[in-house]
Parts: C-alpha cells; sequence; structure tokens
C-alpha cells in the first residue's frame, strides 16, 4: 500500500480568481519513494473552534453559531468549511501543491460567519483527505487514500480578512427572503433615500431612538 503524508504548509488568496478563493499549499509525500503517477485528490476541510481562546469582542459576535458562553464547553463543535478536489501529476518523494479552495461571504454560512467574527489570531482547520492514488514502478495500479489521512493547519485570521478585502473592498453583502428585499425597496423608494446604506442607517438611528425609550 502506497503510503502518503499530508501537510498543509501555507494560505494565501487567489489574486485573479474569478470568486473568492484561498489557495492552501499542500506537500505530499510518498514514505517509500515509489513513483506516484498521479493522485486523485479530495479533500474535506472542517473548522475546529475549541482549539482557540476568543476576545470579549469575539466572544459577542459568535453568538448566533454558539449560543451563551456559559454553554460554550458543549456547543464549540467542528463545523464544516470546504470541499475540493484537485488532480496531483506525477511526482516520486515530495511534491507540492496549491489547492484552491473556493469561498463564500455569505453570513448566512455558519463557516462565513465564523470567520466575520474573529479580529485576530488564527483559525484552527482539519484537512480530511481521500481520493486515489495511481502508482507502480514496474506497471500501474490504483489505490484508494486511507480515510484516517489528514493535516491540521492554523490558519491567521488575516488571510481571510485579506481575501475578503481583495474581493469585496469596504463592502459587504446580506441575502434577504424576498418578500423583506420588497419591503426595503417600498421603504427606500417612498424617503427616496438614494443608498442602500442610508436605508440602513435610518433603520438602525430608528430602532437606536425606541430602544433608548
Amino acid at each position: 500500500m502506497t503510503d502518503l503524508h499530508f501537510e498543509c504548509t501555507g494560505a494565501r488568496p487567489e489574486p485573479f480568481g474569478a470568486s473568492p478563493t484561498l489557495l492552501f499549499g499542500l506537500r505530499i509525500e510518498e514514505s517509500d519513494h515509489q513513483p506516484v503517477h498521479a493522485i486523485a485528490l479530495r479533500c474535506q476541510i472542517r473548522i475546529e473552534p475549541v482549539r482557540r481562546q476568543y476576545e470579549p469582542e469575539e466572544v459577542g459576535m459568535l453568538g448566533d453559531l454558539f449560543g451563551e458562553p456559559s454553554r460554550w464547553s458543549s456547543t464549540l463543535k467542528p463545523m464544516q468549511f470546504a470541499h475540493s478536489s484537485i488532480t496531483v501529476p506525477g511526482f516520486t518523494g515530495t511534491t507540492d501543491i496549491d489547492l484552491p479552495v473556493p469561498c463564500t461571504y455569505d453570513t448566512e454560512v455558519a463557516s462565513a460567519s465564523y470567520f466575520r467574527a474573529l479580529s485576530r489570531g488564527e483559525i484552527p482547520l482539519l484537512f480530511l483527505f481521500s481520493g486515489t492514488v495511481f502508482t507502480g514502478r514496474n506497471g500501474f495500479r490504483a489505490e484508494p487514500i486511507p480515510w484516517h489521512k489528514e493535516s491540521s493547519y492554523l490558519m491567521p485570521v488575516d488571510v481571510w480578512q485579506q481575501m475578503i478585502e481583495e474581493y469585496f473592498p469596504n463592502s459587504g453583502w446580506l441575502r434577504l427572503r424576498k418578500d423583506c428585499l420588497e419591503s426595503l425597496r417600498r421603504y427606500r423608494s417612498q424617503r427616496a433615500l438614494s443608498s442602500w446604506e442610508q436605508v440602513f442607517q435610518e433603520l438602525l438611528a430608528t430602532a437606536g431612538a425606541k430602544g433608548g425609550d
């Protein structure tokens, strides 16, 4: 059985992607130095929130995901970040590749909401590998990648922040139910507000005034 070892070596934003994408550096080593003809590699990436400490301002932004801090001992469960697949070219010994991972800024997605809440530090990730390796010194055979193959990586929060700033400079977006969006459009039209920022600023100001009564 071909013995592969995987290590995540870094992360950076894809500068020319059509949509937000992170490139994770992967180092793959075949321990017996058997020739690898190719790998059809699949990767599942999970966030492990229990593996980091949280600043007070971060705690306040994570209530929608994990509830009250008093419950975090039972609610800080691993969450799905992404799936990615890539074909790794042939090599002998060790090879380095970039694994492209499409990302979303949709705050209704738990991973994006989690990333958005973090201000500094690192994001604990776990890479779970599967797929098929094509190998053989005197022939050609296909072998499955065992399910226990994995790699941990602490991604700096500022890598995520840099990617979002590159694709959505000084901006963001919200996904709304259609009837809610139509109500906001009517509100904007009736008050002749020139931008969506004005709509939300006015609504927030009104809510603030009511909250102070």
